[in-house]
């Protein structure tokens, strides 16, 4: 590698055990565990080593979310709340965000891979055969990679743009434009009320901006429907306006520079900028796919070791194979996607059974996530309507989070709800659902005993500290019986 870590040198081929294509945190965690099962790897990257979530997603946004959150936080606390006036400051919130993102500087991750004793190709990765990528640099120049065992693919997902007419030609903000934004716009619309729209319109509504959403389908559709709820309750509040049960028609910029949304329901929604939060498509439309025989944009469906289906020695880890769209579930699958590889190459054991060390099996039953808006929700395992599809017998055990006495501590007006989902013919937790101030740092602890698949009479044993917000769990219980 030359010492700036651009290109492995002049050079026409060369050969690896595996080769990574995407250097994004799924694809450096595939890498290091190859590496460290003591296989020759090489990564490929046309951007950032680091990835979306370094630079564009998980970790500016979060940056960016936890001003607002500690400014609530301070304001629902008498004794406290006296100490603060004015409000945030959006130039010091992005300064922030800057440091965080090292100025969009991947001069840290590169010598991390150097470190770690993988080398780095920088460029756009194809397949062109099989076992073989060939990376074309900035420069036009072509560097042919082949591997001995394995190639992953970990290029991600992009945001997908909906075909609604004039969207494109109002050039649209995408997660990368809203997180990496340099000026704060005078008022934003966001298209779509999943994750990234949620946690956006708490942000700008957190910075003072006028905010609208529009979400058919409501906010947080994919969780237990009193999240989305709350949520939308709190972005009103705050003075947002959130528009369910319509949906944009057309788009337009009117001769001041503003964009004008038309709804369905006839009403017209004008914005500075709009930002589009509608879902997302695979990076692998312009990756060769076809070159091994299979679809090009496409999804890459995979077996529970991560390898493509039809195609032995081809690995998609991370959003490429849409099992679970998160950057701590992508980096589960590469640790495990990595040492199959480096099993495989071996001819050793593969542990493929459920919850084996080769395998992926949480992303069926027991995917942790948290949604950092105002309230936060954090959900693992199934919902209610999940379960009852999945043909489970369930219970319910609702519980408003305000009742405990750890909550009070927290907040002055504390608001929040937690629902458990029992499997009642194993007796075990199959699903958690937590909203509310800081509930993030109770998931864990749901997920362990989903993953554990921990009895609901030994959970009896397990004592919530008081006074905190896990005194939830000992509600629960009291509230199942024993």
């Amino acid at each position: 590698m030359s010492p700036d870590g651009d290109t492995l040198g002049p050079m026409t081929a060369r050969e690896y055990d595996v080769i990574v294509i995407g250097a994004g945190p799924v694809g450096e965690n595939v890498a290091d565990r190859t590496v460290q099962g003591g296989l020759s790897t090489v990564i490929v990257e046309s951007e950032l080593v680091g990835g979306e979530c370094s630079y564009w997603a998980c970790i500016p946004s979060k940056a960016m979310l936890r001003p607002g959150a500690a400014l609530r936080a301070v304001r629902d606390v008498q004794g406290a709340a006296s100490a603060v006036t004015g409000e945030l400051d959006a130039a010091a919130v992005l300064a922030r965000r800057d440091t965080f993102v090292h100025d969009w500087d991947d001069t840290s991750q590169v010598e991390w891979l150097q470190g770690a004793g993988i080398d780095l190709v920088r460029g756009h990765g194809r397949l062109t055969g099989e076992r073989e990528v060939t990376v074309t640099g900035q420069d036009g120049a072509e560097t042919v990679l082949r591997a001995r065992h394995a190639v992953a693919v970990s290029t991600g997902s992009a945001a997908l743009l909906p075909d609604i007419p004039g969207l494109r030609e109002v050039q649209p903000w995408t997660s990368r434009e809203a997180t990496g934004m340099r000026e704060v716009p005078a008022s934003l619309a966001i298209l779509g009320g999943g994750v990234v729209g949620s946690e956006m319109a708490t942000l700008f509504t957190s910075l003072g901006i006028p905010v609208t959403v529009v979400a058919r389908s409501g906010l947080l559709r994919g969780v237990e429907p009193f999240a989305g709820e709350a949520v939308a309750k709190a972005l009103t509040d705050a003075g947002a306006d959130v528009r369910t049960g319509v949906e944009i028609e057309r788009a337009a910029r009117d001769a001041g520079g503003d964009i004008v949304l038309t709804l369905s329901d006839g009403a017209e929604v004008r914005a500075a900028e709009v930002l589009v939060a509608t879902g997302r498509v695979p990076r692998t439309a312009d990756l060769g796919l076809d070159s091994v025989g299979l679809t090009p944009g496409a999804w890459l469906d995979v077996d529970d070791t991560l390898r493509v289906r039809g195609v032995d020695w081809l690995y998609a880890v991370g959003d490429v194979n849409h099992r679970a769209l998160l950057t701590h579930q992508g980096k589960y699958q590469a640790r495990a996607a990595g040492d199959v590889i480096a099993a495989r190459a071996r001819d050793g054991a593969v542990d493929d059974g459920p919850w084996g060390a080769h395998v992926a099996t949480a992303d069926h039953s027991a995917v942790p996530q948290v949604v950092f808006t105002d309230p936060e929700v954090a959900a693992v395992g199934h919902t209610e309507a999940s379960a009852e599809k999945a043909g489970l017998q369930v219970r319910v055990l609702d519980y408003d989070l305000s009742w405990v006495a750890g909550a009070s501590e927290v907040a002055d007006h504390y608001r929040g709800q937690a629902r458990a989902i029992v499997d009642e013919e194993r007796r075990v937790l199959v699903g958690a659902t937590f909203v509310g101030q800081d509930v993030g740092e109770l998931l864990h602890a749901a997920t362990i005993a989903i993953v554990g698949e921990v009895p609901i009479d030994r959970l009896w044993h397990a004592v919530p500290s008081y006074p905190t917000i896990s005194e939830v769990w000992l509600r629960w219980l009291e509230a199942y019986g024993r």
